[in-house]
């Protein structure tokens, strides 16, 4: 399955999958286990140079067990997700390390973004009607205080005054701080890959 929105250069399916294995295969070295072989040179393939944000997500029965990414695009796709992959599974603060035996459990999925562009807006009002439900990624920030959701949270939080009180939450920030229109706000779209089965 691929959800594709706005994004500036769309990546196959192929290669969504071969990042997949990409994913997979350094969450399994990691814990001393041998993945299937990727074809080496479907890794050289040129759209992965490109520098982009990348988000990798685990679940464990539809259950969240990792997501971790970055906005930024200072690395390569190729980079960001195999760093990606390694926090998703071992330095997410949220959760344990995944051990060995999680491994042949999890289910993964690796977005790659477009850049943050910000949004200007005067009031919580016009923030709801500007925000682009099962689009847009959010990215909210006030002084040090920043969070994101990636578009597929719109999926558990469909109401856009529930998913910014989530954000803020996130954030640390009281849940009804974007009703005060001082937050920066930024969006972005993803191309995402969940694992073929």
């Amino acid at each position: 399955m691929q959800g594709n929105h706005d994004s500036s250069r769309n990546l196959s399916q192929h290669q969504g999958q071969t990042l997949i294995k990409l994913a997979r295969q350094t969450i399994s070295q990691k814990v001393g286990r041998i993945s299937d072989k990727i074809d080496p040179d479907s890794l050289r393939d040129l759209d992965f140079q490109e520098s982009r944000g990348t988000f990798v997500t685990l679940t464990i029965d539809g259950q969240l067990r990792g997501c971790i990414g970055s906005l930024e695009t200072t690395a390569s796709i190729l980079e960001g997700v195999r760093r990606n992959a390694v926090n998703a599974a071992f330095g997410d603060p949220r959760f344990p390390k995944l051990k060995a035996k999680e491994l042949d459990k999890i289910e993964i999925e690796v977005s790659i973004l477009t850049n943050p562009q910000p949004l200007e807006y005067r009031a919580g009002k016009d923030l709801l009607s500007k925000l682009r439900p099962h689009v847009d990624g959010v990215i909210l920030s006030k002084g040090s205080a920043s969070a994101t959701f990636l578009p597929q949270v719109w999926e558990q939080l469909p109401r856009p005054e529930k998913f910014l009180s989530h954000l803020c939450r996130k954030a640390g920030l009281p849940a009804d701080e974007w009703e005060k229109g001082k937050l920066k706000i930024s969006t972005y779209q993803v191309q995402y890959f969940e694992e073929e089965s």
